[in-house]
């Protein structure tokens, strides 16, 4: 038998060594293109893809903000100057308790001698860094709750249900947050039981196109029946925002009405805001199409002290109000408030008292947190 080394010696010179041949790959089949890959990968989808993506890339070098909602478009003026949302007429008490910090969750029974006002209501919260819950009932059994849950950073599901005898009320809403954008759709007793679509639907957009300017669109969709016909309606608003200051404006075209408002900060502790409507309108019951004009423009003020808060309001009716709230003890709270009508020559006055209770057991929550984050609850 012939070695190794004497087969190799027999081969010719010059020849070639051998060598095994190669073996071609087998694709797997997890490898095959799908059936619908021609959608992304044609020339159409690519240069889509390729203009959306220097867009995105060009938008991120402004430096854009997020605007806010087009609902809160003039929250400067209407939730910290104006006076709308804190007037009382009589006696009001609000006791709160809160059981625990993180989780969030608190109960609080309100009391209420006065014009529209509930004698009685318990209210419960319960908040977390993904879900929000809210509910009340007042001593006429009247329940009113609120569920908001945050699906993602960007994306949150609001909703708000009234159970009562007169009318019950159903809101949905879906809100999705943009680096310089809002959108959110807003239902309110949406429903298909009677074979066709009713209620009311919102859905509005507002975008950021410079630091300091944002443009708004809204448009409104309402059925109350299938026996009458639907309702359509579209407004525009603006929001200017410089270092100390902030204008909006919006314009309701179908109803004619056109509302602005101008926020500024004068010093530390001291805002000032003007409200101004204007309404176009024609006459009732005139025959050669003549217009009514409404209007009605407020300003007020708010100061800041250090351990209490002053609001005042007049408007170009001749009404007149002012907010004090000062904290008399570090849980409480007592707030007065006055308003007088000029023309009518009414006056009302309110008296409240705030009691929030918390215990050393609370205390003992806030210590053993030190500094960690609060909950970034979804309000």
């Amino acid at each position: 038998m012939a070695s190794s080394h004497e087969l190799s010696s027999s081969a010719p010179l010059g020849s070639p060594l051998l060598t095994p041949p190669t073996l071609k790959p087998v694709p797997s089949p997890s490898a095959s293109p799908s059936p619908l890959s021609f959608l992304t990968t044609n020339p159409i989808a690519n240069a889509v893809s390729d203009a959306y993506r220097s867009f995105s890339d060009r938008r991120a070098k402004l430096g854009l903000t997020n605007p806010g909602t087009v609902e809160s478009i003039s929250k400067e003026v209407q939730r910290e100057v104006s006076l709308t949302n804190y007037m009382h007429t009589g006696l009001r008490a609000d006791v709160t308790k809160a059981v625990s910090l993180s989780p969030l969750f608190q109960v609080s029974h309100q009391f209420a001698m006065g014009e529209h006002m509930k004698p009685y209501a318990f209210a419960a919260l319960l908040g977390t860094n993904n879900v929000f819950l809210q509910g009340s009932m007042d001593n006429d059994g009247v329940l009113s709750t609120r569920c908001n849950y945050r699906w993602s950073s960007s994306l949150v599901t609001k909703s708000q249900f009234q159970i009562a005898s007169p009318q019950d009320m159903a809101s949905i809403e879906h809100e999705y947050t943009g680096s310089d954008f809002t959108s959110s759709l807003k239902m309110l007793n949406p429903s298909y039981l009677e074979g066709g679509l009713t209620g009311i639907y919102i859905l509005s957009h507002l975008q950021s196109i410079t630091k300091k300017l944002s443009l708004g669109v809204e448009a409104v969709w309402q059925r109350a029946a299938l026996s009458q016909p639907p309702e359509s309606a579209t407004s525009y608003c603006a929001r200017y925002k410089s270092e100390d200051w902030i204008a909006t404006a919006q314009l309701h075209a179908a109803q004619g009405a056109l509302n602005a408002t101008y926020w500024r900060k004068l010093s530390d502790k001291v805002q000032a805001g003007v409200d101004m409507t204007l309404q176009v309108a024609p006459s009732p019951g005139s025959m050669m199409g003549g217009l009514q004009k409404e209007g009605v423009t407020s300003v007020g003020v708010k100061y800041d002290f250090r351990m209490s808060t002053f609001r005042a309001q007049v408007d170009s009716k001749g009404k007149l109000g002012c907010l004090l709230e000062r904290r008399v003890l570090p849980p409480v709270t007592m707030s007065f408030c006055a308003d007088v009508d000029h023309m009518t020559r009414n006056a009302k006055v309110g008296l409240g008292i705030t009691i929030e209770a918390g215990g050393e057991e609370l205390q003992e929550q806030q210590e053993a947190l030190g500094a960690q984050a609060s909950p970034n609850i979804p309000f």
